[in-house]
């Protein structure tokens, strides 16, 4: 009975996380109403920083604003700001071989164009949400011909490219088969089709298979076309955060498949990179480690990045939920903690998104230079989810 009141005080924390700084927040300072779309150069404050426009930001923000509508409630300033955005995609994303653009200007003249793969992973994300939020057959045949036109390449390696982290020949990324297990996972099930469900399959065995080395207890970042482990830097390359991300993506590709040994493996991966990413010293999830643990290859490696603790948290409440061991809600106790005395920015909503190992903020750029509403958000979507669930278990 005492676990009762602490998942019932976690749901409004979280309810209220989501519903009364995070998504004010964007719906106040973000989307541009007189250029379409939304503004992801951004600071903590609401200040927009640039007008440039990444197009995976704006294809994840569709995915938030059409999950919001989903899976809270369907308030209409939601499913009208996923139609603001994906209307400023459709006019602007794509490139005369139908593949999505990686940035624009703030009219949605091309910056940077088709060079990373990652960008139509995420607009069959978007669009896939968007459609089971809108019913908008538009956005269903644009899902669709990005699925063929992703199949296309990714059956061909090197012949794409995967920004902001290009690949050597011969390379090959968990990045990009655990994006594509996820999102074809979505849109073959919304669509009831068998195909695209297999191919979502195809990748999910590459990342449990490949990537994920059991007897080393950790998932690698990069490996051989070959699937050969690189004996480099870069193949000893971990990503903490991106694995226990991943993981959550296999269990909810395979619980639909009932495939309770895969959902085993997953969840005792996100407990070997919780226990490996956590920084005893200091607090928090380190974004990189070496495998042997040596220098870490990945850039900015000790720093305490916001997105692996918002994902950590879904993570291992989920871990949780199908497991029932109390590991995985003693580590949901210490990432909750260290994230919501740190990452939370009084007074505006959101979250800051970059601290060092000691848990100062600081401002070189990560990865690219935005701050999106997609990780926070949709882990608290989650978060809502499953401890909805969990409260009416334990009542």
């Amino acid at each position: 009975m005492q676990i009762t009141p602490r998942f019932a005080d976690l749901l409004a924390i979280y309810r209220a996380e989501l519903l009364e700084r995070t998504v004010p927040f964007w719906l106040r300072h973000a989307l541009d109403a007189d250029n379409g779309g939304i503004l992801t150069c951004i600071g903590d404050d609401g200040q927009i920083l640039s007008s440039d426009k990444y197009m995976w930001s704006q294809l994840r923000a569709i995915w938030t604003f059409s999950a919001l509508y989903n899976r809270i409630e369907p308030r209409p300033e939601w499913l009208a700001a996923a139609r603001h955005i994906f209307e400023f995609a459709v006019k602007h994303g794509r490139d005369s071989d139908g593949r999505w653009v990686f940035a624009v200007d703030k009219a949605g003249r091309v910056l940077q164009g088709a060079n990373s793969i990652y960008a139509d992973g995420f607009a069959i994300y978007g669009l896939t949400e968007y459609a089971r939020a809108s019913g908008s057959q538009q956005a269903i045949d644009l899902a669709l011909a990005t699925y063929a036109n992703a199949q296309a390449r990714l059956a061909r390696p090197g012949s794409y490219q995967t920004e902001p982290y290009p690949l050597p020949e011969g390379v090959k990324a968990h990045g990009v088969s655990m994006i594509f297990a996820n999102v074809f996972d979505e849109l073959g099930h919304f669509l009831g089709r068998q195909d695209i469900i297999d191919a979502s399959l195809h990748h999910a065995a590459e990342v449990m298979d490949v990537y994920r080395q059991p007897a080393r207890r950790l998932l690698l970042e990069f490996m051989g076309l070959d699937n050969t482990v690189l004996d480099s830097p870069r193949g000893r390359a971990v990503v903490p955060g991106h694995a226990i991300e991943s993981m959550w993506f296999m269990i909810h590709i395979f619980q639909k498949q009932g495939d309770s040994e895969r959902i085993r493996q997953a969840i005792e991966t996100i407990k070997w990179h919780i226990e490996l990413g956590w920084d005893e010293e200091f607090g928090g999830i380190l974004l990189g480690v070496d495998a042997a643990g040596g220098e870490p290859w990945w850039k900015f490696a000790s720093s305490k990045i916001w997105w692996p603790h918002t994902e950590a948290l879904y993570a291992l409440l989920l871990a949780y939920e199908h497991s029932g061991e109390s590991w995985a809600l003693d580590w949901f106790a210490r990432v909750h903690n260290y994230a919501f005395s740190r990452y939370p920015v009084p007074g505006h909503g959101e979250w800051t998104q970059k601290l060092d190992r000691q848990g100062r903020k600081f401002t070189e750029t990560v990865a690219l230079p935005v701050k999106d509403p997609f990780h926070l958000p949709r882990s608290l979507i989650y978060c809502v989810d499953v401890l909805q669930r969990l409260s009416q278990t334990a009542a």
